[in-house]
């Protein structure tokens, strides 16, 4: 049972299976908690500087169970609100991010086979388009996900990596970004 700030909770989580956090780590998170913690919206603000904090730009569960830890929380209600933002990660992002939109537009004008390349590249073939949207390759340098839309209409299919717009692309010009950015040349 976990006690809380709002009575006793039942709810049974995982236990932690990952390293523990580092003291260094810990200390931040209290920092974090700290500056916010009275503040409206103050769950959201913490996730969002612990994940930007962290190398791979993601929450580990430790990480969480801290979080929770600090606010006096349960770690159910801290998961459930990491979950239900899909701006918050639980995985590790590669040191590169590639968003494929997958609006309607970009759908019709070929952003499935950009999608397809992408993980195709990463060594992802057995891609259903009911699966999970983010992948990371097993080398950490990408990562794949997509958007239902990016508002680009007029220039699908688009994508972005690392946050800069590419419109109009092509399977064989994703192809050639990527493999520029894994020569480490700038795109």
């Amino acid at each position: 049972m976990l006690q809380t700030k709002t009575g006793t909770s039942n709810i049974k989580l995982e236990p932690l299976a990952g390293k523990a956090l580092t003291a260094s780590e810990a200390e931040a998170i209290r920092d974090i908690v700290h500056r916010h913690r009275d503040k409206p919206g103050a769950l959201l603000a913490i996730l969002e500087e612990v994940q930007q904090k962290t190398e791979g730009i993601y929450l580990a569960k430790e990480a969480i169970w801290s979080i929770a830890s600090e606010l006096g929380e349960s770690p159910s209600r801290v998961y459930s609100v990491a979950t239900f933002y899909s701006n918050f990660n639980l995985k590790a992002l590669g040191k590169h991010i590639i968003t494929v939109c997958r609006g309607t537009a970009c759908h019709t004008r070929g952003s499935q086979a950009l999608l397809q390349e992408a993980l195709s590249i990463m060594g992802i073939t057995d891609y259903a388009d009911d699966e999970e949207s983010v992948f990371t390759s097993n080398n950490g340098l990408f990562t794949v996900r997509s958007i239902a839309c990016f508002g680009q209409c007029a220039l699908a299919p688009v994508l972005s990596i690392d946050g800069k717009i590419f419109s109009r692309m092509t399977s064989q010009s994703l192809s050639s970004l990527i493999q520029s950015i894994s020569k480490g040349k700038k795109k």
